[in-house]
């Protein structure tokens, strides 16, 4: 009797388990869907980056659709190239837009790290670089979180992009990412960051 519990038991374990994987593998086709339907998008041409977790996009999305609309509308509304380095509210919403030119960093000089309140939009306007990006459970803290920097940094193992003006990033908390990688050939990088607030 007690050999026969503890095998229901783990036929029940396994079962669980495999039901938890394929609600989450239709999630993630649910959510992949969902991205390139573009019904987010409006009139955005810009595209997300194919590393993007779109799981974690469309609920931040749906979570807070009118300042989503809102930052996608301030992307497709401005020529970027034009705008000027600074700061940039965007009107009606707690998130922001920076823009910066300047040298991109060599690797040694860029650090990996991670944000709770906002996710980072990351775009490049002009040149090229690389991103790193790393699951957070993967990192290991080397400067614990700053409420005021909104910031962690940490050591980690991760993948590497080129980041050109065709597509943009999303780096959400669970996101460690490392930022602004020199690439050979280009000495000039000018990028946007658009801040947006984080819905727990």
């Amino acid at each position: 009797m007690k050999k026969f519990k503890k095998f229901a038991l783990l036929f029940i374990l396994i079962f669980a388990g495999k039901l938890a994987d394929a609600q989450s593998a239709d999630s993630v086709k649910k959510a992949d869907r969902w991205v390139k339907s573009r019904v987010w998008a409006k009139d955005l041409r810009l595209k997300p980056h194919p590393s993007v977790n779109s799981v974690e996009f469309k609920r931040q999305y749906e979570a807070n659709k009118g300042m989503w609309d809102t930052v996608f509308k301030f992307l497709s509304d401005h020529k970027l190239t034009t705008l000027a380095p600074g700061k940039y509210p965007i009107e009606g919403t707690d998130a922001y837009a920076s823009i910066t030119e300047g040298a991109p960093k060599n690797l040694e000089d860029s650090k990996w790290e991670s944000h709770r309140k906002y996710i980072d939009l990351q775009y490049v306007i002009a040149g090229e670089i690389k991103l790193g990006v790393c699951a957070i459970s993967a990192a290991k803290v080397t400067e614990p979180y700053h409420a005021t920097g909104d910031a962690a940094n940490y050591t980690a193992e991760g993948k590497y992009y080129v980041a050109r003006p065709e597509k943009f990033f999303l780096f959400f908390p669970q996101d460690v990412h490392r930022p602004d990688i020199k690439v050979d050939g280009y000495d000039i990088l000018k990028k946007l960051v658009i801040k947006i607030p984080y819905k727990e």
